[in-house]
């Protein structure tokens, strides 16, 4: 079998996938302090982030390419492809860590909670989902308090290549005033990618850019422990 994950059809060039809050929050190892300000979700997929973030009280936007889809195509393409990922994952356990969320039906159950709380809040406030990419955001400079961004860099690394991680690096430095978080810093089949984040770490930092890896409280796939930081609100 592949190592590879299935992959995207229809919408979007890669999978849509739908993380919850408590998932993000773990990922990116969030406090409320980080919170207080704007927070740009990048790319949002069907994560219920954005929603869940807005409900207490946060200034949150999500944005992603797949946006662009009217509501009801992108509702019946996440159902889709939540359906292939929790295939995937049961039948490839023993390659993930399963303390966060228990087993493959846990796993799975929430992900479709999240994309129900991302579908309705969709069809209410649709304002808070742009459709756009990296490496090119439709935001002024300095427009995000906190810019996250999950399972997009290094997770497909086959398909972008170093030239594309750096311009996405640089197009979230543009648009936060304050931090940017990166996570995983592996690609899709887990494997590491030390060659690619250090000179990423080394370029960004030669602009000067504070760029640092720290631990997170969550693990999924095997041994990625790790996010980048970048602290804009430090640049030199």
């Amino acid at each position: 079998m592949s190592g590879r994950q299935p992959e995207a059809r229809s919408i979007g060039e890669f999978l849509v996938s739908a993380r919850d809050a408590d998932e993000y929050q773990a990922m990116f190892d969030l406090t409320d302090g980080d919170l207080t300000g704007r927070v740009l979700d990048c790319p949002g997929g069907g994560a219920s982030f954005t929603a869940t973030a807005c409900a207490r009280g946060v200034d949150a936007v999500a944005v992603d390419r797949v946006y662009g889809a009217r509501p009801a195509a992108l509702i019946a393409q996440l159902d889709a492809e939540l359906a292939r990922g929790a295939a995937w994952t049961r039948a490839t356990a023993e390659r993930y860590a399963w303390g966060f969320y228990g087993d493959p039906a846990a796993h799975a159950r929430r992900r479709r909670e999240s994309a129900g709380v991302f579908a309705a809040d969709l069809l209410a406030h649709p304002e808070r989902y742009v459709p756009a990419s990296l490496p090119h955001l439709p935001f002024p400079d300095g427009s995000f308090d906190l810019v996250l961004s999950s399972h997009l860099l290094f997770t497909y690394a086959d398909r972008l290549d170093h030239d594309w991680h750096r311009a996405a690096l640089q197009e979230m430095v543009r648009v936060s005033r304050g931090r940017v978080r990166v996570f995983p810093l592996v690609d899709q089949a887990g494997g590491r990618l030390t060659g690619l984040v250090e000179h990423l770490v080394s370029e960004v930092s030669a602009a000067g850019i504070a760029a640092v890896l720290r631990p997170v409280p969550f693990e999924f796939q095997q041994g990625a422990r790790e996010m980048l930081e970048l602290d804009v609100s430090q640049r030199c």
